[in-house]
């Protein structure tokens, strides 16, 4: 990445290598970061993520937008229709499949 790039994870935090980002953002690698997500939540009141000036942090919100919002809120309606009317509902969770 350039010096002038910002790393934005609004995904899972598994997907950065936490540590290496720590010295990237304190050696001047990278810019910044936005970090919605990391692989221990909450973060950590201790953890050195809170005390860089080039680091964003939101609360795991990311996807909390009012067309987010909105839609799960449609589809819960239309579940309960579904549900009331004896019909199969929309995004059952397959267990054996795992998702």
């Amino acid at each position: 990445m350039q010096t002038s790039a910002y790393l934005i994870n609004i995904a899972r935090g598994a997907v950065v290598d936490e540590a290496a980002l720590l010295v990237a953002l304190k050696e001047g690698w990278i810019a910044g970061a936005s970090l919605d997500t990391f692989s221990t939540e909450p973060l950590p009141s201790d953890s050195l993520f809170w005390s860089l000036p080039n680091v964003f942090i939101t609360p795991h919100c990311s996807a909390a937008t009012s067309q987010t919002i909105q839609r799960i809120i449609d589809l819960f309606l239309d579940n309960l229709t579904r549900y009331r009317q004896g019909q199969p509902l929309k995004n059952v969770v397959d267990k054996q499949a795992g998702y």
